[in-house]
């Protein structure tokens, strides 16, 4: 049993002819158009949802192995965790971490490989609304355009975290090409893996193994009416297709939820208000509309948002409410285009209108709330497959109309060509919103003014920036929308400090959400502040409880544990960090506290090789000079010295090692001029000292500025030596002189610049005692 192949129809008009002699150029045109349309997001920045799963993304930033990528979620948390929000892309996060690992996160490459993903989806849509859903070449390339500059792709494209539908949008379409273009042997299993990797790109792309099932079954209806008897289940026949497609449907899908890990991911009422709301008949009235006005944006995006939530659309509460027209409309028109299909099933004249509907209503079934809960209300970037499905059904309308006569055909290509600039210049404005994070919030709220979400986002931005009071005005607004949303009370108490206000908000926030570790984390702070230590102390135990690895909860608590019992704690942030130098940092000061100077200083050095592995010598220098003390105070110079070396020659970049050598030069001075200090300071007052002829100059004003400069106090520790060498070496006899004001101990005679007559002291007699000669040296090196 065969199925019917599918007709790809040309056009009589030989201008159109003359267009489809080359498919590699349509698929070009259409892919430059695309990429063309959102050339201006590339000057974009990191928004939105990209900072939670790019930026601060250990997975992304090479922070954890790679392996990591496929037991976290797509937001880098343990997909065992329970509070992960258990969305499985790994493939996507692997085309994250080769953009961080080829270019960093300069946001520019990482819009450009969205926008090339974008144009080869273009280039493949243009194949298959051709190859798949019947479309005339002319009319495919139409649609192609259609969907290349269709603006509510501006988040999937625009939005670097929208990646995930672009890239499982390539495998579906890949799948569709190869399951029902293809003559090979080998299509479904080929089918079946590009269905897996658009699965693993976005869970979405699990349904293209679910259309391709539905369409075969439609191509091959003719056939099996005809001969029902013929029906086997052999692998080149439709049962044999679509036996083995339902059976790898089946075990993606179980391994899929294998992933759940057990639990289903939390969402809040603030995430999804209608699926939370106790009455089934207004959750099904509200699901019904959001559907259809999902359906509203594809055939007229004017009004885009990146966030819906929080009020953007209230509740049906009622059946009078007149949204419900809306919906009854949708409903018609779904039911008349359904009612269309199944009556042409046997002819099967109109394939493009049934690939259109299914394309329209297959994709989006994951996120229309009936099969399962989301963590959204409407969500555009979801909408990027089934806008090819809308695109066919419009763009078959007008093959139709084409195909009926000439008379209007002016008018029809003048329509489409103003519909295709249209959407080009509406998509063209909208990625401007997406370039920083200001402007997508301010233009977001110029369409939905009662979106508490978008109010909360955008006081959280003005408390970024230190625009208090306007961050405080928008909280507040937030609050008034949705008088319950916790967090907003949270943030809006960490304003409102000075004003007394802000326990009132912290416990506004534990009210409405008993595990809002952030609000117990807060009032703990303010608790120790007022000296409240044990509601602090009991804040801090629930906090960590709710959180067992929530870092800052544990420092707070070494505020208020006494110091003989914040071992544990200290412990346990090297548990949770064991790579952050300030926890051993913390451990040295506290060991250093107890008088344990060994261990203190083993967790100093610990400290400096990590600041140095992390952050260079910005780091080291606290636990540097922490070690230093302890080993200045203990007399151990000899190691003091070494540790300065070792750390001068530490990497960093020759910028940051020529500080540290100038840092280690300066600590290296100052301690052994203050050593020469203490040697003097403790000396005998000698009055009179016998010098060899050698050492004495006629002091001059001037000579003693030429000598003393930044250079010579440099080489100060070398004099002393060389000068008692001298000293040893003439071993001359003491005989008391009285040194004249005018004279001054000098290195080496031939600095004077003068000429040295010979002592006729030193010529009658020599020193019987030179034990004080290390004296007299180091007492004329203290004087110079």
């Amino acid at each position: 049993m065969r199925r019917r192949p599918l007709p790809v129809r040309e056009s009589n008009s030989k201008s159109w002819r003359s267009l489809c002699e080359n498919e590699w150029a349509v698929y070009a045109l259409v892919a430059s158009v695309g990429a063309l349309t959102y050339s201006n997001s590339l000057n974009g920045e990191f928004v939105h949802d990209d900072i939670p799963a790019i930026v601060t993304n250990g997975d992304v930033t090479g922070a954890n192995p790679v392996l990591r990528i496929f037991e976290n979620d797509f937001w880098g948390t343990p997909m065992s965790d329970p509070g992960s929000h258990k969305s499985y892309r790994p493939l996507t996060t692997l085309t994250f971490r080769l953009n961080y690992a080829l270019c960093g996160l300069s946001a520019w490459w990482w819009h450009m490989c969205n926008i090339a993903l974008h144009a080869a989806c273009c280039a493949l849509v243009a194949r298959a609304g051709a190859v798949v859903a019947g479309l005339q070449r002319p009319f495919a390339a139409l649609a192609a355009l259609l969907f290349a500059v269709h603006p509510v792709h501006t988040e999937a494209v625009a939005g670097v975290v929208g990646r995930a539908d672009v890239l499982a949008c390539v495998f579906f379409l890949l799948s569709l090409l190869l399951y029902h273009g293809s003559s090979s042997r080998r299509r479904v299993w080929s089918s079946v893996v590009l269905a897996a990797l658009s699965m693993l790109a976005k869970e979405t792309g699990l349904t293209a193994l679910l259309f391709n099932l539905a369409f075969d079954i439609y191509r091959s209806w003719s056939s099996l009416t005809r001969s029902p008897a013929k029906c086997r289940w052999k692998s080149e026949n439709v049962w044999g297709r679509v036996g083995k497609g339902l059976l790898v449907l089946l075990l993606l899908a179980i391994a899929r939820l294998a992933l759940l890990q057990g639990s289903l991911p939390a969402f809040s009422a603030q995430d999804n208000p209608p699926a939370f709301h106790p009455s089934i008949t207004i959750r099904l009235m509200t699901f019904c509309y959001l559907a259809a006005f999902n359906w509203w944006l594809l055939l007229c995006p004017w009004t885009l948002s990146h966030d819906w939530q929080m009020g953007s659309i209230p509740l049906i509460t009622s059946g009078w409410d007149p949204r419900n027209l809306v919906t009854c409309a949708a409903l018609i028109a779904l039911l008349a285009l359904s009612y269309r299909c199944l009556m042409d099933l046997e002819l099967q004249r109109h394939t493009p209108l049934v690939v259109g509907l299914m394309l329209l209503v297959i994709p989006y079934l994951p996120a229309s709330n009936m099969l399962v809960t989301v963590g959204f209300v409407v969500a555009e970037r979801v909408l990027y497959i089934p806008s090819f499905g809308s695109v066919v059904i419009t763009v078959y309308g007008v093959q139709l109309i084409w195909k009926r006569g000439t008379g209007g055909r002016r008018l029809l290509v003048l329509s489409f060509v103003v519909l295709v600039a249209a959407s080009a210049a509406r998509t063209y404005l909208r990625n401007r919103d997406w370039r920083t994070r200001e402007t997508l919030l301010k233009a977001d709220l110029a369409v939905l003014p009662h979106n508490a979400k978008l109010h909360y986002n955008f006081a959280n931005f003005l408390k970024d920036v230190e625009q208090q009071e306007n961050a405080i005005h928008h909280y507040k607004e937030a609050l008034k929308l949705w008088p319950s949303y916790a967090s907003a009370h949270n943030n809006l108490g960490t304003l409102v400090l000075a004003s007394g206000r802000a326990e009132h908000h912290f416990l506004q926030a534990l009210k409405y959400n008993r595990d809002h570790v952030n609000a117990h984390y807060n009032l703990a702070k303010l608790y120790r502040k007022k000296n409240r230590i044990a509601e602090s102390l009991k804040m801090l135990e629930r906090c960590i409880s709710l959180e067992p690895r929530f870092v800052q909860a544990h420092l707070e608590l070494l505020h208020i544990t006494p110091e003989s019992e914040k071992r544990t704690t200290l412990e346990k942030l090297l548990d949770l960090e064991p790579k952050n130098w300030e926890h051993y940092h913390l451990y040295g000061n506290w060991l250093k506290g107890r008088g344990l100077w060994p261990l203190s200083l083993a967790y100093y050095t610990s400290g400096i090789r990590l600041s140095l592995d992390r952050d260079g010598e910005r780091g080291a220098l606290p636990s540097l000079r922490a070690a230093c003390l302890i080993l200045r105070s203990a007399g151990q110079r000899a190691r003091l010295l070494q540790l300065l070396t070792r750390w001068q020659g530490a990497g960093g970049g020759a910028a940051a090692a020529e500080r540290r050598r100038a840092a280690a030069a300066a600590w290296r001075l100052r301690t052994e001029l203050e050593g020469r200090a203490a040697k003097y300071a403790r000396a005998p007052l000698v009055t009179s000292t016998c010098l060899h002829h050698s050492q004495l100059e006629v002091h001059e004003p001037d000579a003693k500025r030429a000598i003393v400069n930044e250079h010579s106090r440099t080489i100060v520790p070398t004099l002393d030596d060389k000068l008692r060498a001298s000293c040893q070496k003439n071993a001359y006899n003491k005989k008391s002189v009285s040194i004249s004001a005018q004279y001054k101990p000098i290195h080496n005679k031939s600095e004077a610049g003068i000429k040295q007559k010979s002592c006729p002291l030193h010529k009658k007699k020599k020193m019987k005692d030179s034990d004080t000669l290390p004296y007299v040296s180091d007492h004329l090196i203290k004087t110079y």
